[in-house]
């Protein structure tokens, strides 16, 4: 059974196809992981860690559930927060703006600024060279069914939309996985 059977009420609004998975590769090989979190903060650690691997002729995939497909809607890529109030390792002085009005605002602008004073990368930019380095960026299907997300509200980068099992597949022959 496929994820198209799998799916309640078999009717299924996304054209099912595997991700162009290169077979074959060893385990060792691969990078699975899952992107969770939408904010700015959690929105860097796949990234870095999917280009690193590339880099390194891995072959990766990230896939996107729940909040994390934030990080690939097209109307909020561009405007993720930093987590304040979730964050242990934040600051003591952010902890407090962010109690205040505007004040994550404030402490997402600062840490744009000091990524692009440290010349890191924006998380377009991150989509874009993960992209361009063949990262396999896939949504979950149950979790844009669930929160009303829609194939168009993402950004073109994403490669498909797929359930569970699809990742899983790629996941068990992974030497790797990681939950972000």
């Amino acid at each position: 059974m496929n994820d198209d059977e799998n799916r309640i009420g078999n009717e299924n609004p996304y054209p099912y196809r595997c991700p162009r998975v290169e077979r074959g590769k060893k385990m060792e090989d691969r990078l699975a992981i899952v992107c969770s979190k939408g904010t700015l903060d959690m929105a860097y650690p796949p990234f870095v860690l999917a280009t690193a691997a590339a880099a390194m002729d891995m072959e990766v995939m990230l896939f996107f559930t729940f909040w994390g497909l934030d990080i690939i809607n097209r109307h909020k890529i561009d405007s993720l927060e930093v987590s304040i109030s979730s964050n242990p390792g934040m600051p003591a002085m952010a902890k407090v703006a962010g109690m205040v009005p505007f004040g994550t605002k404030m402490v997402t602008g600062m840490m744009k600024d000091q990524f692009a004073k440290s010349k890191v990368m924006s998380i377009r930019e991150f989509v874009q060279t993960s992209s361009e380095m063949g990262v396999h960026m896939v949504a979950c299907q149950m979790s844009m069914d669930a929160l009303g997300i829609k194939r168009d509200d993402l950004i073109p980068d994403v490669e498909d939309v797929v359930g569970a099992a699809t990742f899983l597949d790629f996941a068990k022959e992974s030497n790797v996985q990681l939950f972000i």
